[in-house]
């Protein structure tokens, strides 16, 4: 029996080297009022290294301005592209998982509801988090795009329901470096504004888009100047060496076609500057193209095409309080700074085999683990 027994230790059951093992996957999923987003990466001593990444339009938010709740075509929507989602995590093996919700969510009397259906649905456990929150994340994702010489930076996040801005003290982040920021960001001010692509052109569906516009800009414009004369921003944002930072679906669709690609190419618009009035002559291109017309640009697409008009209003309402400034387009934001402050910053408690157990269910069980 002791010889079987020893035969047994050395046979096929026994574990590789520790060596050739593969870093671990880490993944961050962000449930927005347009988008679904998922990003998976592996870390790297500077940052990290992309490994797979999914972006589904589910237009969480279609109607929730009228009716205050999440409907079920659109939680349909969101479900099928989570499932999507839930089955990548699933087939990579993916350890370390955060998955974010934000402005539906956070707005809808069911969206407390709808995030427990969501776990009990594909496994995956969604945070709602707060607009501040939502501001420091996307400033960690992108805070490698803060030009060497600039003293204050505008980060512009325009959302599917609200938009993030952020003065951020440049200088300091600088100083700071990203062990620095994760554990507190150096924004001097912020707002988060409740105007969002969605949201703004639901708000003004029943105009054409020749009267649409112009309503859609004062609307943002009240909210943008609000806050820039509180806190003087246009006074802090005066140095010609300012400028602004615009992280979203909006900008760099705007920088598409602006940069006349024939497709989207990230690394083509990632990190890339518009200036002031070139920006604006691509700008109002898109606005009297119509919603037909800016479906032909192959950077925008017929998914986005009606949502253009509002995210060119929200980009012009921002832009007015530093029309001097150049704007730096980043392909990168929340999903990025919430990889970053998983693998960078302060380690979470995991507890032993490092996933939620739950009962085996039809659609093969919990898909990752999701932490929150």
């Amino acid at each position: 029996m002791a010889e079987k027994k020893s035969r047994g230790g050395q046979g096929r059951n026994r574990r590789p080297p520790r060596n050739d093992r593969k870093p671990p996957l880490y993944a961050a999923v962000d449930l927005g009022t347009n988008n679904c987003r998922l990003l998976v990466a592996a870390p790297t001593r500077n940052g990290f290294n992309v490994v797979d990444s999914h972006s589904q339009i589910a237009r969480l938010g279609e109607g929730l301005e009228h009716s205050g709740r999440l409907s079920e075509a659109a939680m349909d929507r969101a479900f099928n592209a989570l499932e999507a989602i839930a089955k990548k995590l699933k087939a990579k093996r993916v350890g370390h998982v955060r998955c974010i919700a934000t402005e539906a969510c956070r707005k809808a009397e069911n969206g407390a509801e709808f995030i427990e259906q969501i776990r009990e649905r594909t496994g995956l456990t969604f945070k709602i988090i707060g607009a501040q929150e939502e501001a420091r994340l996307a400033l960690i994702g992108c805070h490698n795009l803060i030009d060497d010489d600039a003293r204050s930076v505008l980060v512009l996040d325009i959302g599917g329901g609200s938009t993030e801005l952020s003065l951020v003290d440049a200088e300091k982040a600088r100083g700071d470096g990203l062990d620095g920021m994760l554990k507190r960001a150096p924004i001097k001010a912020w707002t988060s504004i409740p105007l969002g692509v969605v949201t703004l052109t639901e708000a003004f569906s029943h105009l054409n888009e020749e009267e649409a516009y112009p309503a859609m800009l004062e609307r943002a414009r009240s909210y943008v100047d609000a806050w820039a004369g509180k806190h003087d921003i246009r006074a802090l944002l005066a140095d010609k060496t300012s400028h602004i930072i615009g992280t979203s679906g909006t900008v760099t669709c705007v920088a598409g076609v602006h940069f006349g690609l024939e497709r989207y190419r990230r690394d083509l618009v990632d990190g890339q500057w518009m200036d002031h009035d070139g920006c604006y002559a691509t700008m109002d291109a898109l606005i009297e193209a119509g919603p037909e017309g800016r479906a032909e640009y192959p950077t925008i697409g017929e998914d986005r095409a009606g949502l253009m008009l509002a995210g060119c209003a929200l980009m012009d309402a921002v832009w007015s309080i530093a029309p001097h400034a150049r704007m730096r387009v980043a392909d990168r934001g929340l999903r990025e700074g919430l990889l970053l402050s998983m693998m960078k910053g302060p380690k979470r408690k995991r507890s032993r085999g490092g996933r939620k157990r739950r009962p085996r269910q039809k659609n093969g069980g919990n898909a990752a683990e999701a932490k929150s």
